[in-house]
């Protein structure tokens, strides 16, 4: 009976022991599945790096396309303000171009030249120039040919009704011009050899 019991006590032992081992090793093998491998950690670091660079460049390209935006919005509503103020430099020079004589150093004549020239130099400042167009060939980027002399065979500007204007490189108004043939002006030797075939004609006789 001794050695019955001697045997189960022994047995009891052995299966409570393989039980604790048994536990053991499964909450071992439970940690080592649930701590993370460190090759996972370093591909998840690196994927959140990409993205964070990602969205990086895209907010840099985004900022950077609508200060372009901003920038060209500005330049077209300063071309559009100073396209509304050409016409009116335009009637301040008609106004003063046909002042008389007598009134030309009147102080209203001369305030009203003061305010001619501010305005104008606020277009020189802002970037205009005018378009040269008198005796250059008519270029229909530029100019507006709205007269054009009879018979003639070539496109030269030969007068110029209103003045063209240019802000930076872009056209600001186009110059309304008369197009015909070039005035060919005689050279200075044919003019000097005129003079003197006159100035070696005899006196006429009276």
């Amino acid at each position: 009976m001794a050695d019955e019991k001697d045997q189960v006590t022994e047995a009891a032992e052995q299966a409570v022991t393989a039980e604790a081992d048994g536990q053991a090793n499964g909450a071992a093998s439970t940690e080592a599945a649930e701590a993370p491998d460190l090759a996972t950690l370093t591909a998840e670091r690196d994927s959140y790096l990409d993205q964070l660079k990602r969205s990086l460049a895209e907010f840099a390209n985004y900022r950077r396309r609508v200060d372009q935006e901003r920038a060209q919005a500005r330049e077209l509503a300063t071309r559009d303000l100073l396209r509304a103020l050409v016409p009116i430099v335009d009637d301040f020079q008609r106004a003063l171009a046909v002042v008389p004589d007598e009134l030309r150093n009147h102080p209203w004549v001369q305030g009203v030249h003061l305010i001619e020239r501010k305005l104008v130099a606020l277009l020189e400042r802002e970037g205009v120039t005018p378009i040269e167009a008198l005796g250059k060939p008519f270029d229909p980027g530029l100019h507006e040919a709205v007269a054009t002399e009879p018979g003639s065979t070539q496109n030269i500007v030969v007068e110029v009704y209103q003045t063209g204007y240019r802000h930076g490189q872009h056209l600001l108004r186009p110059a309304m011009v008369k197009v015909g043939d070039k005035v060919e002006e005689p050279a200075s030797g044919d003019e000097s050899a005129t003079a003197e075939s006159i100035s070696e004609q005899p006196a006429t006789e009276q």
